[in-house]
Parts: C-alpha cells; structure tokens; sequence
C-alpha cells in the first residue's frame, strides 16, 4: 500500500496538478438515464491521478438529499422521467443539474423513439450543460469546476 501511495503521489507531482485551494465543494449525484455507458467511462476518468477532482472537494455521494448537483446522462427515457423529478425534489436548495453528453442534451445520437422523452430539458432545469459524444475528462472538469462557489477569503 504504501508503494502504491508513494507511486501516486510520483504520478501527481509529474501532472504538476495545483493543489487544493480554498473552500469549494461540491456533491454530486449521478443518474444514469439510459446512456451508452460512455459518458459514465469519461466520468470515472475525472477521478484518476491526472485530473483528481476530490482535490477541488468534488465528490460523487449516493443520496440526492446530500447532493448539491444532480449530474445526468443518457436521452431522459419515459420511465426515468419521473425517478429524476424525484430526486430533483428531494435535493436541498440551491440545486444545479448538469446534463452530461449529446445524448442529455437532446442531440438525437440514439434517434427518435416511443421510449425517449428526449433532452434533460424537458424534464429538469439544466444549469450546465456539457455537449461531447462522449465528453472528454478535460470537458466535464472544467465545467464542473465552473459551477464550484467561489473561494472564501
């Protein structure tokens, strides 16, 4: 363990990632809505050495009612439509949603179909938008991070 810890600590020094500044945090809850599973990929990608969003106090959390952003891929299907009002509602104030990927932004990558109420937009206000089929890890961190509050002096 402690070879792999000096090993990470090796990889993040030759990044030359900044370090952690000030008090922003986010929690982000994740629903998949019927992608592909690419966006997911990308997204897992966000936590590897190279781009370390936890350092920045981004952090993926289980429960909407702990989640300060509700983070969305894949076209909105009919029978996740109300599962997302839900979790919507369930969510503190003030809330964002992200809708990651062409797909929940209502690009038609998947076409048109019975089962497919289309873009996120239809459901759900969305604060962020992250377009990319998939998004690249550089993509998603940035426009993240642009919702993150700004630093407290």
């Amino acid at each position: 363990m402690f070879v792999l810890l000096r090993h990470l600590q090796r990889v993040r020094r030759e990044a030359a990632l900044p370090k952690r500044s000030g008090a922003r945090s986010l929690a982000i809850r994740h629903v998949d809505a019927g992608s592909c599973n690419a966006c997911e990929h990308e997204l897992t990608a966000t936590a590897a050495p190279q781009y370390d969003l936890q350092r920045f106090g981004l952090d993926i959390v289980a429960s909407p009612r702990h989640a300060d952003v509700l983070l969305v891929t894949g076209p909105v299907t009919s029978r996740m439509a109300s599962p997302l009002r839900v979790a919507y509602d369930a969510m503190p104030e003030p809330r964002l949603v992200a809708a990651l990927g062409d797909c929940a932004l209502g690009c038609g990558v998947l076409g048109a179909s019975t089962e497919i109420v289309g873009s996120l937009d239809a459901v759900l206000p969305v604060d962020i938008r992250i377009p990319g089929c998939p998004p690249t890890p550089q993509a998603i961190a940035a426009a993240i991070l642009a919702a993150t509050p700004p630093r407290r002096l």
